[in-house]
């Protein structure tokens, strides 16, 4: 989840490609050249004093989530309003320790590589027993959700046939042949060119960067074969959309993803914690999916919209 750009995140935007990739540039536009920190309007609900402001990464799963914690917050009697499309996790990780925004959602295995360069924990257990040693004084995290959104190598069918690739092992023996598609920040990220390196000797021809994190981009240059292999998100629907193919990673390169709140200790209470976690509880992979298909599909809902309906769907909201 999707890093953030996340986990780089900038991730995810899916089907209807001609349309989605309107809606990414429209999301680029909105955070180009301004400061969502210090001028984005908050959205979602009002108020002073303990409110909370729920902050998100810069793309549409991540503000959806954001949304969703909003929602439930303001039906639990928490006042909570939303700053969306903060930037990667590098800007939001700030915002939260600062202070600028109170909660955000985050995916577990990224947020401790981010606290931890050299942690070695893969599975979804160890990754979450691990969190709350490495994070900052201040910071904190509630309960990890069962809704998970992994970095995944993806190739079209065409070129998983034209190679005979299940795996990123098979991949590793073409590897020096074909063109990576990914944010700019895998060059760096443990799970990215090094990662690759490092647990199959995969070193790409070159890393072709994209901003839009695995969004409509990412598939566009993917489909046309302008790159042979793709960064892309687990829960984004152009995977199916498309026929695409999800390599498998029996060396566990890219680690567990669950999506938890990251939060600041200092405006939280009881009650919203309460209310954060009965999201978690109850948020699963497949929600993902099709949230976001609502949003960056051909339904073209809004973030708060779109969360609005999950709520009451699941019965979190009257």
């Amino acid at each position: 989840m999707k890093e953030t750009n996340p986990n780089n995140l900038g991730r995810r935007a899916f089907g209807g490609l001609a349309a989605g990739v309107g809606l990414a540039l429209a999301l680029s536009a909105c955070g180009g050249g301004s400061d969502p920190l210090g001028s984005a309007p908050a959205t979602s609900g009002s108020g002073a004093g303990s409110a909370l402001v729920i902050g998100s990464a810069d793309f549409p799963e991540s503000q959806i989530i954001a949304e969703i914690y909003a929602g439930a917050l303001n039906a639990a009697g928490v006042t909570a309003s939303t700053k969306p499309n903060i930037g990667s996790r590098e800007v939001y990780f700030k915002a939260v320790q600062d202070g600028s925004v109170d909660v955000i959602p985050d995916y577990s295995g990224n947020l401790l590589l981010h606290v931890n360069k050299e942690a070695t924990e893969v599975s979804a257990e160890d990754i979450y027993k691990a969190l709350p040693a490495k994070l900052p004084e201040g910071l904190a995290v509630l309960e990890a959700s069962k809704a998970e959104d992994k970095d995944a190598m993806v190739v079209t069918k065409a070129t998983a046939e034209k190679y005979q690739l299940k795996s990123i092992e098979d991949l590793a023996k073409v590897c020096s042949e074909l063109v990576v598609g990914a944010p700019a920040t895998f060059a760096e990220r443990a799970y990215g060119l090094p990662g690759l390196k490092k647990n199959y000797s995969c070193e790409p021809k070159k890393l072709e960067p994209f901003s839009d994190g695995g969004g409509p981009i990412t598939v566009k240059a993917l489909l046309e074969d302008q790159v042979q292999v793709a960064d892309i998100y687990t829960t984004t629907p152009a995977i199916a959309d498309n026929d695409l193919v999800v390599l498998d990673d029996p060396k566990n390169n890219f680690i567990a993803q669950q999506v938890l709140p990251l939060y600041n200790k200092a405006k939280m209470t009881d009650k919203a914690k309460e209310a954060l976690n009965s999201v978690s509880k109850t948020l699963t992979t497949d929600d993902l999916i099709n949230l976001n298909r609502a949003v960056s599909g051909t339904q073209k809902q809004n973030p708060k919209d779109a969360a609005a309906a999950w709520l009451k769907d699941k019965g979190l909201v009257k």
